[in-house]
C-alpha cells in the first residue's frame, strides 16, 4: 500500500500544498515548528479520521483561514492511494460555517469523489504511526490503550468498527436510563431491552479484542526476544477484559490478575455468541450496582491491557529504556499483523522517533524500513541517519509550511 500524492488546503500551517511521495522512504527534515509533523498528521487523519494531537477537529484548520471573516471555511485533505486493488482518491473536508457563537463545524468524507460515511473511509489507507509519546501506551491511562486497539482494528475490520460504533451509542442510552432510574426511580421496565443490546454488541467486541491482542502478543514477543533484547527478556501483552467488576472478583476470593488472564484465554477461543452469553450473565449480576451508580460498571468500555516483561508490569516497574523497547516491538508487530490480515504492508509514519532510539534499535528499525515498506519520517537533523539509508531515501526540506527538494549541499554532505 502506498500514498502517491497528498494535497492540502487550509490544513494547519499549510494554505496550499501538492506533494508527491515515491515508494520507499521519504525523510522530511527541518527545524521544529515548520510543519513536518503536520504532514504526518494529515496522512494519519486520512487513514483514521482522527488527529493524533487533538480531539477538536476544528483546531486543525489553518489558523489564518480560521481567523478570516469568510462565511464558510473549508479545509481539504486529499490523498491518492494505490494498492493491489488499484488507485483510489480519498478526501476529507473540514467545514466551518458562520462566525463566533453562531459557527458550526462538520466533516465530510469522500472516496473516489463519492460521499461516504466517515467509518467507510477507514481501511482505504492503512498506517502505523510511531511517536515519541507512544511510551504512554505502557505507563499511561487505560483509555489510551483502548484507543490504540480500536484504531488498529478499525483500519482492518469494518465489522468490528461498526459494532463498536453501535455499542457506544447503545451504552450511552443505557447509562442515561440508569441515571434516570437512580434519580427518579422510573424506567426499570425498559432496562432489560438496553441490557440485551449492550450484551449482544459487547460480546463481539470482547471476542475480537482477545483474538487481536493474542496474535499481536505472539509477534511482539518474538521481535522483542529475538531482535531487540538478544534473548534476555520475554515480553507479554496481557489482555484485562472487564467481564466482571474488580469487587466481584475480590468477593469471590480470586486474584484479579489470574482471573483476567483466565477470561482472556477463554475469550480468545470463544465464539461471539458464547462471549455475549457470559457478558449478559455478568450484567445481570451487577444490575443493582449499575442502578445505584447510574452507569454501566463493566464492559469493553472499561477494558485494559498491560505490558509485562519477565513477569513484571512495565507500567509500574520498567525503566524508560525497557518501555521504549517494548513499544518498538509492539509497533513492529502491528505492521506484521496488519500485513498478514490484509495482504498489504501499511504506510509507516515516524515522527522524530529515530532520535529516541539507541544505535542498535535505530539500525534495526531503519533496516526494516529499507526492506520495502513505504515510510515517511521526520527529523530535525538528517545526520542521525546512516549513510546507506540517506543514499536510498527521498529527502525533502520543510520550512515554514513549504516543502522543497533537499539542497545539493546536504546530499553531498550526507554522502
Amino acid at each position: 500500500m502506498h500514498i502517491d500524492h497528498l494535497s492540502l488546503t487550509n490544513f494547519r500551517n499549510y494554505r496550499r500544498l501538492e506533494l508527491d511521495f515515491p515508494p520507499g522512504a521519504t525523510l522530511l527534515y527541518g527545524d521544529n515548528a515548520q510543519g513536518k509533523t503536520n504532514l504526518l498528521e494529515a496522512i494519519y487523519y486520512l487513514a483514521t479520521t482522527r488527529s493524533q494531537h487533538t480531539s477538536q477537529d476544528s483546531e486543525i484548520l489553518n489558523w489564518e483561514a480560521e481567523g478570516s471573516n469568510e462565511p464558510v471555511v473549508v479545509g481539504r485533505l486529499v490523498g491518492h492511494v494505490s494498492d493491489r486493488e488499484g488507485p483510489r482518491l480519498l478526501e476529507m473536508r473540514l467545514i466551518r460555517e458562520g462566525e463566533g457563537a453562531q459557527s458550526s463545524f462538520r466533516r465530510e468524507a469522500l472516496v473516489n469523489r463519492r460521499k461516504v460515511r466517515l467509518m467507510d473511509l477507514l481501511g482505504n489507507l492503512r498506517v502505523v504511526l510511531f511517536l515519541p509519546e507512544d511510551v504512554q501506551l505502557v505507563a499511561g491511562s487505560p483509555s489510551e490503550r483502548r484507543r490504540y486497539m480500536d484504531i488498529t482494528l478499525c483500519q482492518t475490520d469494518p465489522v468490528y468498527c461498526r459494532t463498536l460504533s453501535r455499542y457506544n451509542k447503545v451504552l450511552e442510552q443505557r447509562n442515561a436510563l440508569l441515571r434516570q432510574i437512580a434519580e427518579e426511580g422510573t424506567g426499570h421496565d425498559v432496562l432489560p431491552v438496553f441490557t440485551e443490546k449492550v450484551a449482544d454488541l459487547g460480546g463481539l467486541i470482547f471476542a475480537r479484542r482477545a483474538s487481536f491482542l493474542a496474535a499481536l502478543a505472539r509477534e511482539a514477543q518474538r521481535i522483542h526476544y529475538e531482535a531487540l533484547t538478544a534473548g534476555r527478556e520475554v515480553l507479554r501483552l496481557n489482555y484485562l477484559p472487564r467481564l466482571y467488576s474488580r469487587q466481584q472478583v475480590k468477593n469471590n476470593g480470586a486474584d484479579p490478575a489470574d482471573t483476567y488472564a483466565d477470561w482472556a484465554e477463554w475469550l480468545e477461543s470463544a465464539s461471539p455468541e458464547a462471549a455475549t452469553e457470559r457478558f449478559r450473565e455478568a450484567l445481570q449480576a451487577v444490575r443493582g450496582q449499575d442502578m445505584a451508580r447510574g452507569r454501566t460498571t463493566i464492559g469493553p468500555q472499561r477494558d485494559d491491557w498491560a505490558f509485562v516483561v519477565n513477569g513484571r508490569d512495565l507500567g509500574s516497574y520498567g525503566s524508560r529504556g525497557q518501555q521504549r523497547t517494548a513499544v518498538l516491538a509492539l509497533k513492529m508487530a502491528e505492521i506484521n499483523w496488519m500485513a498478514a490480515e490484509t495482504g498489504e504492508t501499511p504506510v509507516l509514519l515516524l515522527d522524530e522517533v529515530v532520535a529516541e532510539l539507541d544505535e542498535g534499535r535505530r539500525t534495526f528499525l531503519l533496516n526494516y524500513i529499507r526492506e520495502g515498506a513505504q515510510a515517511i519520517l521526520t527529523a530535525t537533523d538528517p545526520a542521525m541517519f546512516t549513510d546507506a539509508f540517506l543514499d536510498e531515501a527521498h529527502l525533502l526540506q520543510v520550512l515554514d509550511g513549504r516543502v522543497e527538494q533537499a539542497k545539493n549541499a546536504l546530499l553531498s554532505e550526507a554522502e
